[in-house]
């Protein structure tokens, strides 16, 4: 990782030193992918206090680190904290956005065509019959057979309802032939 101090140049110890040369190569550890990245650390004094600010450029995003402390490796070692969070935080975005794999999808979106339809011979069939769960225990109130056959007029394939005169669970189901077909439980 390249590093650039602006700004006033106070002398670090060479303990101090070493240790922000060991928190910078962790932060290069995790910011440098296929190139080599560079921080830019600006150094100023304001009063009695020492300001310093790391700036550094990640996949086109500007992450900064402020530290404000009296002691200058103090404001420095602040400022890479913030920046360190900052940065863990961006790759966790980066890595649990969902991407469209490379292919036709990606090809289609860079040309700027419509996107492709997937064929149903290139989707993979489920490993079983696949369950939808439908709640029929809503608040109604139980009706006849001559009611549920009103019901069905509207178009529907099935109906599941509660008998009003025995009480128990029955359902309605259209043939292809366009008759019914009672099921009581």
């Amino acid at each position: 990782m390249r590093i650039s101090y602006t700004g006033k140049q106070a002398e670090l110890s060479p303990v101090h030193r070493k240790k922000l040369d060991a928190r910078f190569f962790k932060l290069s550890k995790i910011l440098d992918g296929k190139e080599e990245k560079g921080a830019h650390v600006i150094l100023s004094t304001e009063r009695r206090t020492q300001r310093a600010e790391v700036t550094v450029h990640y996949y086109g995003h500007p992450l900064v680190g402020v530290g404000n402390s009296t002691d200058l490796f103090t404001a420095i070692n602040s400022a890479l904290d913030k920046l360190e969070k900052q940065l863990l935080k961006e790759r966790a975005k980066w890595r649990d956005t969902k991407r469209t794999p490379k292919g036709k999808l990606s090809q289609a979106a860079a040309t700027g065509e419509e996107m492709p339809r997937l064929a149903e011979a290139d989707v993979e069939p489920a490993a079983g019959p696949q369950i939808f769960r439908v709640n029929h225990h809503e608040k109604r109130k139980p009706m006849t057979l001559d009611e549920a056959v009103l019901e069905m007029e509207g178009g529907r394939d099935y109906l599941v309802y509660r008998d009003a005169e025995t009480n128990r669970v029955s359902m309605l189901v259209r043939r292809r032939d366009g008759h019914l077909d009672l099921i009581e439980a």
